[in-house]
């Protein structure tokens, strides 16, 4: 016999005896205690109509397919209305058979005696749960709950209940003074956030799950923060925005990311000018394979564009986010092509006439361009202009060139061939009816190349993480924001601009993965050490996002910047970039001498910057 089966019969077997003892006691109070006054016939009959009616009306009712260590509000609706009908139907019966007669008064005590007798079995049950279960503590986690408001109690009920889980709730932390030091949900509220690190010692906390999804991203933040100062480890609830349809469960759960220290509010959109400029549009994504262009992809797609080309130099990438994104209802054109390629790129513009080009395909990683020169100047620089010419050419309405910070006074020649690129789209914006603009951002957490996968690689395998150097700072944001951040930017674009992300406070790769290791639940230099590599070639200790030339001016987006444009001689720029051309393959010191021709600001090469390529006033 199956476990179901046997707590069926035995959740049976249990209403059966309720029943007839609460009928009984109902009789034995109507008669004041004289047994003699009872009518035996009628109350043995009355008693069992109403065990065989009410157990039909429980099991029809579906009060024995219910999960009682989780009962609520909802089951004491439904034991209830089960008894009102079970009971009811009884009174009924006897009142059409004429030899019975059962008082009104027996029969309202017996319906209410049976729905306070089957509603504390129901219940004990849960308390059974919610109480004993756990009593035996050895192999138990103590848990402490960081906020007590409705997901908090979610989160603790669930834990008191599942008999599977090796959590134990203690308490909560809440910063609301009349939640201190009350109960909720059987539960102390212990203190707020200025005592979480006592709370952990003095109670031996091992897990801290946070259990604020509607907080700020700063105040999520600074709670991460303080609790980073104990030893516990720690899971979080995402953020609302983040969740599947808004719904909050245990299955939420998470660890802790990198992410959620950043502190950074979710991107608000204006949709409007979005969707004015996407929906129904042609639009055509090179690099759709890589970390930002899918997740543009992404993006886009919710604003019903009429055709996404999804274009990449890797089939696999390409294949994956065509699978994914395939449900969505949109149509969907993913093209295999190298930007470098101008007659492969004509006929894909040819062919499908995108009237909005996101530019994503670039060779990002640092060192390895500064090792590849000309892969770099081919894809970045070459393979840029054919994209923008041919935007040019077959009308477009709009360009976005997604560019980085690492173009502003570049000492590396992945930087200054985005500088190129964005001087070249520049010269174009002049003279063309489609609208060129660039976006650039610094680093973007979990990108392919991104020190966070590079550091979780380097823990999972006991260390040493490595860092270049202890004072290297960088700008980060995650792929979606600064995904949503480009969208938003193509909608401000008139053409010629430079867009600048507010990328928020600079972080030091070092706190980066000193953060990564205590999330992890080790000690930096105890369990996992650190060691300093000394700066590669190309790199800097800081990162910019605007030249002196270029100023800022504000957007209606709080978060996005327009640097001033700077004038260009396209004529010099063209005759530079043939000379470029040229030269590819050969030694590196030329080609750099001729990126610092092209670049003045760029650093690498010997600083003999062509007048003609400076900046007209």
């Amino acid at each position: 016999m199956s476990k179901v089966r046997k707590n069926l019969i035995l959740l049976m077997v249990v209403d059966c005896i309720i029943i007839a003892a609460c009928t009984a006691l109902s009789f034995v109070l109507y008669a004041n205690g004289d047994l003699s006054k009872i009518g035996t016939s009628s109350a043995i009959l009355f008693g069992l109509f109403s065990i065989a009616l009410s157990v039909i009306s429980f099991y029809f009712g579906s009060m024995y397919k219910r999960v009682w260590q989780f009962a609520s509000i909802g089951e004491m609706l439904l034991i209830f209305r089960s008894a009102t009908v079970g009971m009811g139907l009884a009174y009924v019966v006897t009142l059409i058979m004429k030899d019975l007669y059962v008082p009104l008064s027996v029969a309202i005590n017996s319906y209410l005696l049976v729905m306070l007798g089957v509603g504390a079995s129901r219940f004990a049950i849960r308390l059974l749960k919610d109480r004993y279960v756990k009593q035996d503590l050895s192999g138990f986690k103590k848990t402490l709950i960081i906020g007590a408001g409705s997901c908090g109690v979610v989160v603790a009920r669930e834990l008191m209940s599942n008999v599977n889980s090796n959590l134990l709730a203690v308490g909560f932390i809440d910063d609301d003074p009349v939640k201190l030091h009350q109960s909720v949900v059987g539960l102390p509220v212990l203190g707020n956030r200025s005592h979480i690190q006592e709370v952990v010692m003095q109670h031996e906390i091992t897990e801290i799950i946070i259990a604020l999804p509607s907080a700020s991203r700063k105040e999520i933040s600074e709670v991460i923060s303080t609790c980073k100062q104990t030893n516990a480890n720690m899971k979080i609830i995402p953020h609302i925005n983040d969740l599947l349809e808004g719904k909050i469960s245990m299955k939420s759960l998470r660890n802790v990311e990198v992410e959620d220290l950043l502190g950074r509010d979710p991107v608000i959109l204006e949709s409007d000018g979005i969707k004015d400029y996407i929906e129904g549009k042609v639009v055509l994504v090179t690099g759709a394979g890589g970390s930002i262009g899918s997740e543009l992809c992404r993006q886009i797609i919710s604003f019903n564009p009429g055709q996404l080309l999804l274009l990449g130099h890797g089939e696999n990438s390409i294949y994956q986010i065509h699978r994914e994104l395939s449900p969505r209802g949109i149509k969907l054109i993913p093209v295999i092509a190298d930007v470098q390629d101008r007659a492969r790129m004509e006929d894909v513009f040819r062919k499908h006439r995108p009237q909005v080009v996101f530019h994503a395909a670039a060779h990002k990683h640092v060192p390895l361009m500064e090792e590849n020169p000309s892969e770099a100047i081919k894809n970045n620089v070459f393979g840029t202009r054919n994209v923008a010419d041919l935007a040019d050419q077959y009308g477009s309405h709009k360009f976005v060139l997604v560019s980085t910070d690492k173009a502003v006074n570049p000492t590396s020649i992945m930087g200054t061939t985005k500088r190129i690129a964005e001087m070249y789209i520049q010269c174009l914006a002049k003279q063309s009816k489609t609208s060129f603009s660039a976006v650039r951002f610094g680093n973007v957490l979990g990108s392919r190349g991104s020190v966070i996968p590079l550091f979780k690689e380097q823990i999972a395998k006991g260390g040493p993480v490595t860092v270049t150097h202890p004072e290297m700072i960088r700008y980060f944001m995650t792929i979606p924001e600064a995904s949503r951040l480009v969208l938003q930017a193509g909608a401000y674009a008139m053409g010629g601009e430079i867009f600048i992300l507010d990328m928020g406070e600079p972080v030091k790769i070092a706190d980066l993965a000193r953060d990564l290791i205590k999330l992890s639940g080790l000690e930096p230099n105890v369990d996992i050490m650190i060691e300093y590599t000394g700066i590669r070639t190309g790199e800097k200790l800081y990162e910019e996002l605007l030249l002196n030339e270029e100023g800022m001016t504000d957007t209606k987006h709080d978060r996005i910047f327009i640097g001033r444009p700077v004038n260009f001689d396209r004529e010099n720029i063209e005759l530079e970039l043939r000379r470029l051309e040229r030269i590819l393959g050969q030694d590196k010191e030329m080609i750099q001498e001729l990126l610092s021709r092209i670049v003045p600001t760029y650093s690498g090469g010997k600083r003999e910057a062509s007048k003609v390529l400076v900046p007209s006033s």
